[in-house]
């Protein structure tokens, strides 16, 4: 059987999956906690803001490296090692919770646990194109998209149930069930890799690796840059909007329960695990080109909640008017990164596929910490509604002015340099 005919659910692909179900579930409902936990303790948009940029400056700096360790290691061995590794992180923050200054520890253990899923993502987004055919290539980012968000609308409802009725002790402990199994589970699974040797010492190799990945992109690919810029604006100016201002306005402006913001933070899980089966469905009729479109609608999500957010607006429609906004969203941008990782996924030679792809995620996602920081200072002396229709035009701009970009990738070429 070809490489086209091979089917998508392979055994070793359907372990993969399984595996993902049950850590990013574990996943989910540590980042529905935490930030949840934190803000409860301390009342503070801004210090929110600012632990949550700490956390995402590991995820952008470990992405390039484990895209070289992608590359170089058996994919299969990087995945169980890491769901070992965050068992035991939150272990240790278990055991250390109420002994230890909480901002502190969950200043570190954010870092850790962001880190680790920076150098897991490219692994994973790696061993696609080696487990489904090349036919199946959209397919299958679209079910691991799938599997993420099923595990994002799964881990904040079960995470609100436990926290409001047990508190946090409880989801720290399915957490490290969660990885542990997914680890045990994952060495069952067989990716085809061919070792590589490593000339020179570890950040010899790691440097000349990521100089081969942007030398790649920059004469190759210039259109990859042309993207991640855009990417990179987008969440700068409403993701990171998005995830500081989602709970402020549940919790704080709302004055909604836990299992409410879990409820909200659930149906962003149901609109990704849409957007993933739509985008399934659609397979190769999904077109790159459109990507200004869903980047612009998505913007349009932030003037609904900004709007339900309004003085005098009722507490219990604004809810359900900021729950329908957060669907709508993640449908938007699922169906954004299945396309865009499959263009990418084209374009690339497999030995630097993993490589490329941690350094688009790296370069993407550089700006949310500095977003997270801005937007938890502006959400603590603003208005909300005005911060979020604020951070909707500015994403509007970025949204229409990125239309050449998604064109040109979809054609495989730069876009032209207009003559000064």
């Amino acid at each position: 059987m070809s490489s086209n005919q091979k089917p998508l659910f392979s055994r070793d692909f359907t372990l993969v999956v399984i595996g993902q179900i049950i850590s990013l579930f574990g996943n989910a409902i540590l980042r529905f906690a935490l930030p949840l936990y934190l803000l409860r303790q301390t009342g503070s948009p801004a210090l929110l803001g600012a632990v949550g940029a700490a956390a995402f400056i590991p995820a952008v700096l470990c992405s390039p490296i484990g895209g070289v360790v992608a590359d170089r290691v058996n994919k299969r061995n990087i995945m169980v090692a890491l769901d070992f590794s965050t068992a035991g992180l939150v272990l240790a923050f278990t055991l250390l919770l109420g002994r230890a200054s909480l901002v502190p520890l969950m200043v570190a253990c954010l870092m850790l646990l962001y880190g680790i899923a920076g150098a897991y993502q490219p692994a994973v987004q790696a061993s696609i194109p080696l487990l489904v055919g090349e036919g199946q290539l959209t397919s299958g980012n679209a079910v691991i998209n799938m599997v993420g968000t099923l595990s994002g609308l799964l881990g904040p409802v079960a995470g609100g149930v436990l926290f409001g009725a047990f508190g946090i002790r409880p989801i720290l402990w399915v957490s490290v069930g969660c990885f542990f199994l997914s680890a045990v589970m994952e060495l069952f699974i067989r990716i085809p890799h061919s070792p590589r040797a490593a000339a020179g010492g570890v950040l010899a190799t790691a440097g000349r690796d990521l100089g081969e990945s942007w030398r790649f992109i920059r004469r190759e690919k210039p259109v990859f840059l042309s993207v991640m810029t855009v990417l990179a604006l987008f969440n700068l100016v409403l993701s990171a909007a998005l995830i500081v201002g989602i709970p402020v306005a549940v919790v704080q402006v709302l004055g909604m329960s836990d299992l409410r913001l879990g409820v909200t933070q659930a149906a962003m899980g149901l609109g990704g695990l849409f957007g993933g089966v739509l985008a399934a469905l659609l397979g190769e009729r999904l077109r790159l080109r459109r990507g200004s479109a869903l980047l612009l609608a998505a913007s349009l999500t932030a003037v609904g909640m900004g709007a339900a957010l309004l003085p005098g607006a009722d507490a219990s429609a604004a809810w359900w008017m900021v729950t329908a906004m957060s669907f709508a969203i993640m449908v938007l941008s699922t169906l954004l990164v299945v396309v865009l990782s499959a263009a990418v996924q084209r374009q690339t030679p497999p030995d630097l596929l993993g490589k490329v792809m941690a350094f688009i995620m790296a370069v993407t996602n550089c700006a949310s910490p500095l977003g997270q920081a801005v937007y938890g200072a502006l959400f603590e002396c603003c208005p909300p509604w005005a911060v979020l229709l604020g951070a909707a035009g500015a994403a509007a701009a970025t949204a229409v002015c990125s239309r050449g970009a998604f064109q040109a990738l979809e054609n495989g070429n730069a876009p032209p340099v207009k003559p000064a």
